[in-house]
């Protein structure tokens, strides 16, 4: 089992797979709490020392998610995708523990339509959205993310209060976190260049450039 993280964030991911492991990989980079789940023994002791906590469970199973605390988390994943029947169950199963933020991974468009009608709060189509991709946007600090090659990302996020009622060039922000805001865009507007004697307030949304740590952490100000 990996060393507790410090960081108040937990989510459980339910269901290793490639898709279910490699989100729980990125959130743990992410200094989340990741509580791995899957009926697969052998799967869960690959990642028994990456993650934060694993366990051996039918995720089907209410008992089972409920000693392992998945009732009192604010995210769950569910990976399972090819198991049709299991990821229904079990989408459908978090919803009745009422975890308010359930994402779902979907192998087409009629699962993913049944998985929002049992309760999912969002379905990825895997031929749509990478797991490291997506693994940003549950957090809910990130509203879009691209990653390039080289460690360089775009991302849209709120602004931060540290910047309400300033200019960019006031605000600092390059040199300050490492990022260049590209757009701005007002609550009801469209989005616009920005430029150094451009003024941010409060429910703003940014367009953030820079590498990649540096728009995760700037976007984590908010």
């Amino acid at each position: 089992m990996a060393k507790k993280s410090a960081t108040r964030n937990r989510i459980a991911v339910l269901g290793l797979g490639r898709f279910g492991g490699s989100m729980a990989l990125e959130l743990m980079r992410q200094s989340w709490e990741v509580v791995g789940i899957d009926a697969d023994p052998a799967v869960v002791q690959t990642y028994a020392d990456q993650l934060t906590h694993t366990a051996v469970a039918n995720t089907t199973d209410e008992v089972a998610l409920r000693q392992l605390g998945v009732h009192e988390m604010a995210h769950a994943v569910v990976g399972i995708g090819t198991a049709l029947e299991a990821g229904i169950l079990t989408t459908a199963l978090l919803a009745d523990l009422g975890v308010p933020n359930i994402w779902a991974k979907a192998v087409n468009r009629q699962q993913a339509r049944i998985l929002e009608r049992v309760g999912a709060h969002h379905v990825v189509l895997p031929e749509h959205e990478m797991g490291e991709r997506v693994a940003h946007l549950v957090t809910g600090k990130i509203l879009n993310f691209i990653e390039f090659e080289d460690d360089y990302a775009i991302v849209k996020t709120h602004a931060p209060e540290e910047t309400f009622d300033k200019t960019l060039a006031d605000s600092a922000l390059r040199s300050r976190h490492g990022v260049t805001v590209v757009s701005i865009k007002r609550p009801g507007e469209d989005f616009t260049y920005a430029a150094a004697g451009t003024v941010i307030y409060a429910g703003d949304i940014l367009i953030v450039a820079g590498n990649t740590r540096n728009v995760e952490a700037f976007a984590n100000l908010s």
